[in-house]
């Protein structure tokens, strides 16, 4: 029986190493085809695809069984849930691949895309380019159709060139970015705050105007600092919280 193939990732010796992994493999299975495979590799062969011990790839996998993102069979293996709930918490631990899964396994329509100069508020981010590439998303449960949050990403110009419009519809941009352009992120600052819906945001992601919404800020930067991509995303406030754990070392 043919196996899903999970993305491979760089490790972080930084940062706990099933986490890692359990945040890279929830992305693949979020971010899949309706035709891939709904069997998962066994454990060891998994352990050697992302280089990790058995032990660690175990942990990993009771960290998406626990969430019922998959279902595991004595004899029989390791299974996708085809129709697990996908509106987890967001716990970020500095990893890439956390914003990637973060963002994965919801139903994404392209709303609209284009040109424009570069916002005031965004300015500081774009010192040496008048125009970015702009694409405003709106996602949806893919059980219920419920629309759970809709984001405004701003591109450098010649990254953009870059982009298949099919591929923002199946992927997070952060994984577009890059896997598909090949763009080398080092990091991702976010900033989250409660806000109130304004009217756009109320009638988009059906919720009282005025209600409360969380309004993130991502800004992906490449190994030499400058700003590659900033994401504004506006989340309905009754089904997303955001856990953020710091390592002290």
């Amino acid at each position: 029986m043919t196996s899903f193939a999970p993305d491979s990732i760089v490790l972080n010796r930084k940062l706990p190493l099933w986490y890692q992994v359990s945040q890279s493999l929830r992305a693949s299975i979020l971010g899949r085809s309706p035709q891939d495979p709904l069997r998962l590799p066994t454990e060891e062969q998994l352990a050697g695809h992302y280089g990790v011990s058995v032990l660690t790839m175990r942990q990993a996998l009771k960290e998406l069984e626990d969430e019922g993102l998959i279902s595991r069979h004595r004899r029989r293996g390791t299974f996708i849930e085809p129709h697990a709930r996908r509106g987890s918490p967001v716990r970020l631990l500095g990893s890439v691949d956390a914003i990637v899964a973060q963002q994965s396994g919801m139903t994404t329509e392209l709303l609209d895309h284009g040109s424009t100069s570069v916002p005031s508020e965004l300015a500081e981010f774009f010192p040496d380019v008048g125009e970015v590439s702009t694409y405003h998303r709106l996602r949806s449960d893919e059980k219920t159709g419920e629309p759970t949050n809709h984001a405004r990403n701003y591109v450098r110009p010649e990254l953009a060139a870059q982009i298949d419009l099919e591929d923002l519809v199946r992927w997070p941009m952060t994984k577009v970015l890059r896997d598909v352009v090949g763009a080398d992120i080092s990091r991702i600052t976010d900033t989250v705050e409660a806000r109130l819906a304004d009217p756009e945001t109320s009638k988009l992601l059906q919720v009282p105007l005025l209600s409360p919404i969380l309004h993130y800020t991502g800004v992906t930067y490449d190994a030499d600092g400058r700003p590659l991509d900033v994401a504004v995303i506006h989340y309905r406030g009754d089904r997303f919280s955001f856990t953020v754990t710091l390592d002290a070392t």
